[in-house]
């Protein structure tokens, strides 16, 4: 039917400016694409730069498997010395020191001058006194070491648990099992928070975890798994750096 057309009337001619016409629709459809394109680009750089500026929490379980390599950390450490030995640098100016025999027998040193311990235990949790032998004798298990430790805390102060196991890590010379144990059982309470990568106020590197105070503030301790050292805690505006922390055969001077 065509082939009969074309015989009979010739091709017919394109009307005028038809390519044109058609070539315009075709660009003004090309244009429109791409705009709508270019359209998405910012709203999406947008929502990216969103995702990428909201703080998000490190995983729960990433901190877990922290404080349990700073776990076994503790259970190969040695505890061979006669004197339990620490000294801190409080908010950044003074300085303090602590040697306890396995005896008992303690002393204390601000800014230079070593005092005896008398009249007191050299340790405390909670407000209690804490003898060097009841420390020693505090389970290697992370179970029974949480129930003794929630047992001498006194009535009402539920809420210092998580900070008086924290406090068996480096202010206190416990057995290395049972450093082991405070960091297993400290790994399964939920109020304690990983915090991820920190460095301290001399800039060593660690990993950071807080849990919440009766006051209302929360403590944050810096600890190095590799070690199962605690490097420094803060709470409010106090802090204390851990300076040393171990065993040695050099007293006080």
């Amino acid at each position: 039917m065509d082939e009969l057309i074309r015989e009979l009337y010739g091709t017919p001619e394109p009307a005028p400016h038809a390519q044109t016409r058609v070539w315009r629709r075709i660009t003004v459809r090309r244009r429109r694409r791409r705009l709508s394109w270019l359209a998405v680009l910012p709203a999406t750089a947008a929502a990216l730069a969103l995702f990428l500026l909201i703080p998000r929490e490190p995983p729960v379980e990433a901190g877990r498997q922290i404080l349990l390599t700073a776990a076994t950390s503790a259970a190969s450490a040695t505890s061979r010395g006669t004197y339990w030995h620490v000294r801190k640098l409080h908010d950044g100016t003074r300085q303090s020191e602590l040697w306890v025999t396995r005896q008992g027998r303690a002393w204390t040193a601000e800014q230079g001058r070593v005092t005896r311990v008398t009249g007191r235990a050299p340790f405390s949790m909670a407000g209690r006194d804490l003898t060097f032998e009841q420390i020693q004798a505090l389970p290697a298990d992370a179970a029974a070491l949480r129930e003794r430790v929630s047992a001498m805390l006194p009535p009402g102060s539920q809420g210092l648990l998580a900070d008086a196991l924290g406090g068996l890590l480096w202010t206190k010379p416990s057995p290395p099992g049972v450093r082991a144990a405070a960091y297993r059982a400290l790994a399964d309470l939920p109020e304690v928070r990983y915090l991820g990568t920190a460095t301290d106020e001399r800039g060593r590197a660690g990993e950071a975890f807080s849990f919440g105070l009766p006051t209302g503030v929360r403590r944050t301790l810096i600890i190095d798994p590799g070690t199962s050292q605690v490097l420094s805690s803060q709470d409010g505006t106090r802090s204390e750096l851990v300076l040393v922390a171990g065993w040695t055969d050099e007293g006080p001077r």
